[in-house]
């Protein structure tokens, strides 16, 4: 095995290292003028891959018969906010989208039944 996989992947690890941080995860803390501290909480996903190969050249070749790649990448996506005030902490969610219409049309399901119950409810009692 070529010696250069090795250092392809510690660029790439090192590389990801400087992108993100542990502020990445939890925020710098927000000073509001009313003596609200609101700090950002988010997830971190990292990932990466490398690979190569040895070759062998009829012609003698300065990377020493070596091909190969890395890389990597990083997704951050907020969660929720830790809401400091007199003492008491709350915790706000930051809702996530729906991943397909299916999950939009169950999600509001119930909310339009609801609604489709009391409109003819409302029907029923005016027409008596």
């Amino acid at each position: 095995m070529s010696e250069k996989l090795p250092n392809m992947l510690e660029s790439t690890i090192e590389k990801i290292k400087q992108m993100i941080d542990v502020n990445s995860v939890i925020g710098q803390p927000i000073q509001t003028p009313d003596g609200v501290t609101i700090i950002p909480v988010s997830k971190v996903s990292v990932g990466f891959a490398g690979g190569g190969s040895d070759y062998a050249s009829k012609k003698p070749a300065a990377d020493g018969g070596f091909g190969g790649g890395s890389g990597g990448g990083v997704k951050v996506m907020p969660l929720c906010f830790l809401v400091v005030k007199d003492g008491n902490v709350r915790m706000m969610s930051v809702p996530t989208p729906a991943n397909s219409t299916a999950d939009r049309v169950v999600e509001m399901l119930p909310d339009t039944l609801d609604k489709i119950s009391n409109f003819l409810d409302a029907k029923k009692n005016a027409k008596e």
